[in-house]
């Protein structure tokens, strides 16, 4: 009879068998930067490290592993944000930086229309003292017309 088990269902079977054969000593060990090293789990497991992420099954019994880690002291406890709330400020980021990056093309172009309305005003107060100057000497000769 044919096997029938997904690799999704066999990867989770491969982790579960593993965490189940370790010890908090052999946890520890594998600690890097207050989590679980996903390299070192994908590499006892022999799966790729993506499956830690997509595979649901794996990537839920991996975060209840690391919590069941933490309560016992073999992993340090999570800083005060917890990771929706990383995502969340994640993306508010994202969406900020792409304002500030429409808000500097705007004020880009906002430059460049200003810089021509200064030369367009420019060249029209040039104009404009031509007809002063002939304006003030219509009044001296008096013969400004009403």
């Amino acid at each position: 009879m044919p096997n029938t088990e997904s690799p999704s269902d066999r990867n989770f079977s491969i982790f579960s068998n593993w965490s189940a054969s370790k010890t908090d000593t052999d946890f520890s060990q594998l600690v890097g930067r207050g989590v679980l090293s996903r390299t070192e789990i994908a590499r006892e497991c022999q799966f790729a490290k993506s499956v830690l992420d997509q595979n649901p099954r794996v990537k839920a019994a991996l975060r209840k592993l690391e919590d069941g880690l933490r309560e016992r002291g073999v992993l340090p406890p999570l800083a005060v944000q917890d990771t929706q709330q990383i995502e969340t400020e994640l993306v508010l980021t994202h969406r900020q930086s792409r304002k500030a990056g429409e808000n500097s093309d705007r004020e880009r172009q906002l430059e460049i229309e200003n810089a021509s309305l200064k030369a367009e005003l420019d060249e029209l107060k040039q104009r404009l003292s031509k007809y002063e100057n002939l304006h003030t000497a219509l009044v001296l000769t008096g013969r400004v017309p009403r």
